[in-house]
């Protein structure tokens, strides 16, 4: 008896956690669907293919300047495979089990490495982060962390995208290391 008692009191401990994880994954989405409340559709003509496609491995997107708020709205909050292309139009980042993201090229405002984002910490440049401004009232913008698969596509994926910001009318000057 007393056996069957501790394994339902673990049990209903169990089911009580994951309540309170989904309760605040989903107090997460609201609280970020009002930073970003659409994604930037893709455009039928991407133009020419300037960097890619390489496989790597999408790790979250956060407000920028921030590593650990991660925005979960629109899919934007969830680890996948995925596959970067640089593109006249911008980045195309195709992703299995999650929605694709597009990011134009005129809300692209830097590109550079960090050691980590939320949702994965590899130390040294092992993540090329893209800075993006999807809602232009939103001054503070996102960060996108993308792990690329092969360590030599980092620093070519990030001067592709910088050579893409420094090539778009009225976007700010290139390349940034990302803290």
């Amino acid at each position: 008896m007393r056996t069957a008692l501790a394994v339902a009191g673990c049990v209903a401990l169990a089911l009580l956690a994951l309540w309170g994880m989904r309760s605040g994954w989903l107090a997460r989405r609201r609280r970020s669907e009002a930073v970003v409340p659409s994604l930037p559709a893709e455009p039928a003509e991407l133009g020419e293919t300037r960097f890619g496609p390489v496989e790597a491995l999408y790790v979250s997107s956060t407000r920028a300047g921030d590593w650990l708020d991660r925005i979960v709205a629109h899919d934007l909050g969830v680890r996948s495979p995925a596959v970067v292309a640089v593109h006249d139009a911008g980045v195309r980042i195709t992703r299995t089990g999650a929605a694709d993201v597009f990011v134009p090229a005129g809300t692209l405002r830097a590109a550079g490495t960090a050691p980590g984002i939320a949702g994965k910490v590899v130390g040294g440049d092992g993540l090329v982060v893209l800075t993006w401004q999807p809602d232009p009232d939103d001054p503070r913008g996102l960060d996108t962390g993308l792990r690329p698969r092969h360590a030599a596509d980092r620093p070519a994926l990030v001067d592709a995208v910088a050579a893409l910001i420094d090539h778009t009318p009225g976007a700010p000057a290139g390349q940034e290391e990302t803290p």
